[in-house]
């Protein structure tokens, strides 16, 4: 059975609080209105910023009470410094980033570690899709092709081509099918969600 919007939302928030631990800094970059950095603090007693461009997430950051800062994260993150925070966040938005390797790279200058979710779009029922003719529509890509805030479609596989290209180490890969199972055989065709733990190589 499918997840509701509400229980995949707090699943995915769990996935990623696992690898956080109690008492960090934290950077959620892409933030919207701060659901996941408000989870991490009631969670794990995290503190921190969420980065968001958005005028009207911005606000809602503010009504939910997390620390937000207004900025576009495609232009680098030069106002953080080297090693500012334990773990940098960016989930299931870095599909509608262009400056991808910029902010990988920026991610793991300004934290130890980063953690990455994203739709895979090598996932066995988006391949259906576009054997029917046509671009997929899911849970986790929720949109139509014409509204689509998403600018990159990437798979797995390529995410960790990225990775090997760039000398980031793939510390941990999780991949979750739409049901929220764990997925160990073949994720990238299996797995409809991925979520990685990233760190620099020695």
């Amino acid at each position: 059975m499918n997840f509701t919007a509400k229980e995949r939302e707090r699943f995915d928030f769990a996935v990623i609080a696992n690898w956080i631990p109690s008492g960090e800094r934290v950077l959620d970059l892409g933030c919207g209105d701060g659901r996941l950095l408000r989870y991490l603090r009631e969670t794990r007693d995290v503190a921190g910023y969420g980065v968001e461009i958005d005028h009207d997430s911005v606000l809602n950051c503010i009504r939910n009470d997390v620390d937000v800062i207004q900025s576009d994260i495609e232009g680098g993150l030069s106002g953080f410094e080297n090693g500012s925070f334990n773990h940098v966040i960016i989930s299931q938005a870095l599909q509608a980033m262009l400056a991808t390797e910029r902010i990988l790279l920026e991610m793991l200058r300004v934290a130890e570690e980063a953690v990455v979710s994203f739709p895979n779009f090598a996932y066995r029922a988006n391949r259906e899709a576009i054997a029917a003719g046509h671009m997929p529509v899911s849970e986790d890509l929720p949109y139509e092709w014409y509204e689509t805030p998403n600018v990159r479609f990437f798979t797995i596989a390529d995410f960790d081509a990225l990775c090997a290209k760039l000398g980031i180490e793939v510390r941990e890969r999780l991949a979750f099918d739409d049901a929220g199972q764990l997925v160990t055989d073949d994720p990238n065709l299996n797995g409809s969600l991925a979520f990685y733990r990233l760190g620099k190589k020695s």
